[in-house]
Protein backbone atom coordinates (compact mmCIF):
# COMPACT_ATOMS: atom_id res chain seq x y z
CA UNK A 1 0.00 0.00 0.00
CA UNK A 2 1.62 3.31 -1.03
CA UNK A 3 1.98 5.88 1.30
CA UNK A 4 -0.17 8.44 -0.46
CA UNK A 5 -2.82 7.25 -2.63
CA UNK A 6 -4.47 9.28 -4.94
CA UNK A 7 -7.09 10.44 -3.44
CA UNK A 8 -4.33 12.12 -1.36
CA UNK A 9 -2.60 13.22 -4.74
CA UNK A 10 -5.80 14.46 -6.10
CA UNK A 11 -7.16 16.22 -3.57
CA UNK A 12 -3.46 18.15 -3.25
CA UNK A 13 -3.87 18.96 -6.89
CA UNK A 14 -7.43 20.35 -6.69
CA UNK A 15 -6.15 22.18 -3.58
CA UNK A 16 -3.60 23.61 -5.50
CA UNK A 17 -5.76 24.59 -8.42
CA UNK A 18 -8.10 26.46 -6.20
CA UNK A 19 -5.54 27.89 -4.56
CA UNK A 20 -4.07 29.41 -8.42
CA UNK A 21 -7.56 31.21 -8.40
CA UNK A 22 -6.67 35.03 -8.01
CA UNK A 23 -9.85 36.55 -6.90
CA UNK A 24 -12.24 34.92 -4.64
CA UNK A 25 -14.35 33.77 -7.74
CA UNK A 26 -15.50 30.31 -7.26
CA UNK A 27 -14.67 27.26 -9.22
CA UNK A 28 -16.35 24.71 -10.59
CA UNK A 29 -15.97 21.34 -10.40
CA UNK A 30 -15.74 20.47 -14.08
CA UNK A 31 -13.36 22.96 -14.31
CA UNK A 32 -11.30 21.86 -11.72
CA UNK A 33 -11.50 18.39 -13.14
CA UNK A 34 -10.67 19.58 -16.16
CA UNK A 35 -7.15 21.46 -15.17
CA UNK A 36 -5.88 18.71 -13.12
CA UNK A 37 -7.23 15.64 -15.07
CA UNK A 38 -9.31 14.27 -11.87
CA UNK A 39 -12.26 12.26 -13.10
CA UNK A 40 -15.32 14.98 -12.10
CA UNK A 41 -17.03 11.87 -9.95
CA UNK A 42 -14.08 11.33 -7.94
CA UNK A 43 -13.10 14.72 -7.63
CA UNK A 44 -16.76 15.55 -6.21
CA UNK A 45 -16.31 13.14 -3.45
CA UNK A 46 -12.71 14.39 -2.56
CA UNK A 47 -14.18 17.98 -2.77
CA UNK A 48 -17.17 16.69 0.11
CA UNK A 49 -14.27 15.53 2.32
CA UNK A 50 -12.54 18.64 2.08
CA UNK A 51 -15.82 20.79 2.63
CA UNK A 52 -16.73 18.78 5.82
CA UNK A 53 -13.21 19.29 6.70
CA UNK A 54 -13.47 22.99 6.76
CA UNK A 55 -10.56 23.48 4.04
CA UNK A 56 -12.51 24.35 1.44
CA UNK A 57 -16.28 25.83 1.25
CA UNK A 58 -19.00 25.50 -1.50
CA UNK A 59 -21.08 28.29 -3.31
CA UNK A 60 -24.72 27.75 -4.38
CA UNK A 61 -26.03 29.16 -7.40
CA UNK A 62 -25.30 29.59 -11.12
CA UNK A 63 -22.13 31.04 -10.53
CA UNK A 64 -21.48 28.84 -7.76
CA UNK A 65 -18.60 26.52 -6.84
CA UNK A 66 -15.63 25.44 -4.17
CA UNK A 67 -13.23 28.49 -2.61
CA UNK A 68 -10.60 28.26 -0.29
CA UNK A 69 -11.70 28.67 3.24
CA UNK A 70 -8.64 29.95 4.31
CA UNK A 71 -6.03 31.69 3.16
CA UNK A 72 -3.38 29.27 1.20
CA UNK A 73 -0.88 30.33 4.04
CA UNK A 74 -3.17 28.52 6.57
CA UNK A 75 -3.71 25.43 4.88
CA UNK A 76 -1.02 22.90 5.45
CA UNK A 77 -0.20 19.79 3.05
CA UNK A 78 -0.67 17.29 6.48
CA UNK A 79 -4.14 18.85 6.52
CA UNK A 80 -5.20 18.14 3.13
CA UNK A 81 -3.72 14.13 3.49
CA UNK A 82 -4.67 13.74 6.91
CA UNK A 83 -8.49 14.22 5.67
CA UNK A 84 -8.44 11.79 2.75
CA UNK A 85 -5.69 9.03 3.58
CA UNK A 86 -7.31 9.30 7.77
CA UNK A 87 -3.48 9.24 8.24
CA UNK A 88 -0.23 8.87 6.95
CA UNK A 89 0.79 5.47 7.39
CA UNK A 90 3.99 3.55 6.71
CA UNK A 91 3.01 0.32 7.63
CA UNK A 92 -0.32 -1.21 8.09
CA UNK A 93 -0.25 -2.64 11.08
CA UNK A 94 2.40 -2.54 14.80
CA UNK A 95 4.69 -6.25 14.31
CA UNK A 96 5.68 -7.83 17.49
CA UNK A 97 9.41 -5.95 17.48
CA UNK A 98 9.87 -2.94 19.60
CA UNK A 99 12.98 -1.58 17.91
CA UNK A 100 10.99 -1.88 14.59
CA UNK A 101 7.98 -0.05 15.74
CA UNK A 102 9.32 2.50 17.62
CA UNK A 103 12.21 2.80 13.63
CA UNK A 104 8.68 3.25 12.20
CA UNK A 105 7.20 5.60 14.58
CA UNK A 106 10.04 7.82 13.89
CA UNK A 107 9.59 7.31 10.19
CA UNK A 108 5.95 8.42 10.14
CA UNK A 109 7.16 11.72 12.78
CA UNK A 110 9.62 12.74 9.97
CA UNK A 111 7.12 12.16 7.03
CA UNK A 112 4.99 14.01 8.91
CA UNK A 113 7.13 16.99 9.35
CA UNK A 114 7.69 17.07 5.43
CA UNK A 115 4.14 17.59 4.72
CA UNK A 116 3.55 19.82 7.47
CA UNK A 117 3.95 22.83 5.59
CA UNK A 118 1.70 25.60 3.96
CA UNK A 119 0.17 25.03 0.24
CA UNK A 120 2.32 28.25 -1.02
CA UNK A 121 5.00 26.23 -0.84
CA UNK A 122 4.06 24.46 -3.76
CA UNK A 123 4.52 27.92 -6.02
CA UNK A 124 8.37 26.91 -5.71
CA UNK A 125 7.70 23.50 -7.63
CA UNK A 126 5.54 25.62 -10.26
CA UNK A 127 8.49 27.57 -10.78
CA UNK A 128 10.40 24.80 -11.39
CA UNK A 129 7.72 23.42 -13.65
CA UNK A 130 8.00 26.49 -16.02
CA UNK A 131 11.63 27.08 -15.97
CA UNK A 132 11.69 23.36 -17.57
CA UNK A 133 13.42 22.70 -20.65
CA UNK A 134 14.13 19.32 -22.57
Amino acid sequence: MPLISTKGAYGLAAICELSKRKDASPMQTKEIALNTKIPQNYLEQLLGKLRRAGIIESIRGAKGGYVLARSPKEIKILDILVVLEDDLKVIDKEIEHPIINLFFADAKESIKNIFDINITNLAKYQNQFLNYSI
